[in-house]
C-alpha cells in the first residue's frame, strides 16, 4: 500500500429529446486501494442504448471485481454484444480503467475515444498494445501511477460536439487536450473536471446535444487526512478524552457547533473569536480558535453541507456556490470534497434542546441522521470515513 488514492468523478448529458442516457459508468471497489471503472457507450440513444451500455458496464465491472482476467471479461462482453448489420459497429463500446492497489492503471479501450492522460500538467502519450479478442480490436495499456496523473475517458459524444455548428468536423482530440490542460491547472476535483468538460461539450452543441456525451475523470492524489468534531459528548466527563483523541489526529481540524467550540477552546486554553468579516448569508457566521483550522456553527451548517454533497454527486450545479463561497458550509465543502481523502468524524451524542422543536424540519431534530447522510455521500465520493461517537 502506498500513500496515493484515486479521485473518481463523471457526468453525462443526454441526446436532445431523450430522457435516458445511452452511456453508463460503473465504479466497483475491490478493497481500499483497487477499483474498476467502466464507461460504456450503447449504440444510438434512448432506452435501447441505455440498456446496452448498462448491461456492458455491469458485466465487465462485476467480472473484473470478482478477479477474472482482462481477456475473460473482454471476450465475454465482445461475444455477448453483436455487431450491428446496418452500421457495421458494435452495439456497445467501452473503456475500462482498472486501478490496481493505487500503483498502476490497467487501461482497456474498445472503440471509445482514446483516454487522455495528463501528467505533470501536460498530455502524456502512454504506450498501447493492440490485441484481438473475440474478433475485436482492443487497446491495452499498463501505466505506473504518479501523483496528479489525470485520466480523462470519454464517449464519442464529446469529440462529436459542435459538428456542423462550432466546428465542421467536431471537437478534435488535440483541442480537447489543450482545453483540459488549461482547466486541470486549477486543481479541481475529478467530478468538477468532468462537469467543466461536459459544460463545454453542451455549449458546443448549442445546448441541443446530437448525441449522448459522458466524461469520466480519474485523478491520482496523495492521501490527505481531515478531522471533523460535531457536537459535545453525551457524558460531560468524556469531553477531555474526546478532545484529546480529536486533536491528536494528523491533518486539519474542523470544529462545528457553539457548545462544541467552547469545549474545544477550553481544552486548548484559547478563546473563541467571532469572525468580524462575516458577509451576509443564510449560513451562520464562522469563528476562530487558535490551533483549529475552521470553526463553524453546527446543525444548520452541516445540513447545508449535506445538500451540497448530494448535488456534487449528481448534477454538480451548485459547485460555484460552495466552490467560491466564504461561509462555513462552503469552506467545509472545499476541505472535505476537494482536499480530504481520509475523514475522521468525532460526533457527540449530547441532545441540544433547541433542536427538539417540533416546528423545525426533521433534519434539525436528529443530528445523527446528518452525520450518517454526510458520511454516506463522502463514501460515494471515494473517501475513507471513520465515525467515532461519544
Amino acid at each position: 500500500m502506498n500513500d496515493l488514492c484515486a479521485d473518481i468523478g463523471y457526468k453525462s448529458i443526454n441526446h436532445a429529446g431523450e430522457q435516458l442516457c445511452g452511456d453508463h459508468v460503473d465504479v466497483v471497489g475491490q478493497g481500499d486501494d483497487s477499483t474498476v471503472v467502466v464507461l460504456a457507450d450503447g449504440l444510438g440513444s434512448g432506452v435501447k442504448a441505455s440498456i446496452l451500455s448498462t448491461l456492458t458496464s455491469k458485466i465487465i465491472s462485476t467480472m473484473m471485481a470478482e478477479g477474472l482476467s482482462i481477456d475473460d471479461c473482454v471476450e465475454t462482453i465482445a461475444q455477448t454484444l453483436p455487431i450491428c448489420s446496418v452500421r457495421g459497429v458494435a452495439y456497445s463500446t467501452f473503456t475500462i480503467m482498472h486501478i490496481v492497489e493505487n500503483r498502476e492503471m490497467e487501461l482497456i479501450q474498445y472503440d471509445n475515444p482514446l483516454t487522455i492522460l495528463l501528467r505533470n500538467g501536460q498530455n502524456y502519450n502512454y504506450p498501447k498494445t493492440e490485441l484481438n479478442i473475440g474478433g475485436k480490436k482492443i487497446y491495452h495499456s499498463t501505466i505506473k501511477l504518479q501523483e496528479d496523473d489525470t485520466f480523462i475517458a470519454m464517449s464519442d459524444g464529446c469529440p462529436h460536439a459542435g459538428i456542423g455548428l462550432a466546428y465542421n468536423f467536431g471537437w478534435k482530440r488535440d483541442e480537447i487536450i489543450d482545453y483540459m490542460v488549461a482547466v486541470a491547472a486549477g486543481g479541481y476535483t475529478a467530478k468538477t473536471l468532468s462537469t467543466i468538460l461536459l459544460d463545454e461539450v453542451d455549449r458546443l452543441y448549442e445546448h441541443t446535444p446530437g448525441d449522448d456525451a459522458t466524461a469520466c475523470v480519474v485523478k491520482i492524489k496523495k492521501r490527505v487526512p481531515m478531522n471533523l468534531l460535531f457536537g459535545p459528548p453525551r457524558d460531560r466527563d468524556d469531553a477531555n478524552r474526546m478532545m484529546a483523541l480529536f486533536f491528536s489526529k494528523e491533518g486539519k481540524h474542523i470544529v462545528c457547533g457553539g457548545t462544541t467550540s467552547s469545549i474545544a477552546a477550553k481544552y486548548l486554553g484559547k478563546k473563541v473569536e467571532v469572525d468580524m468579516k462575516f458577509t451576509r448569508s443564510d449560513v451562520p457566521p464562522i469563528a476562530k480558535i487558535e490551533g483549529v483550522d475552521l470553526v463553524t456553527e453546527g446543525v444548520i451548517t452541516i445540513n447545508r453541507v449535506v445538500e451540497y454533497a448530494h448535488d456534487a454527486l449528481g448534477d454538480n450545479e451548485l459547485y460555484e456556490k460552495w466552490g467560491y463561497g466564504q461561509d462555513g458550509a462552503s469552506l467545509i465543502c472545499r476541505m472535505l470534497f476537494e482536499e480530504a481523502t481520509d475523514i475522521n468524524f468525532f460526533v457527540g451524542r449530547a441532545v441540544n434542546p433547541a433542536h427538539q422543536n417540533p416546528d423545525l424540519p426533521i433534519n434539525f431534530n436528529i443530528k445523527m441522521n446528518l452525520v450518517e447522510e454526510l458520511s454516506g455521500c463522502l463514501k460515494q465520493m471515494g473517501k475513507r470515513i471513520k465515525v467515532s461517537y461519544f
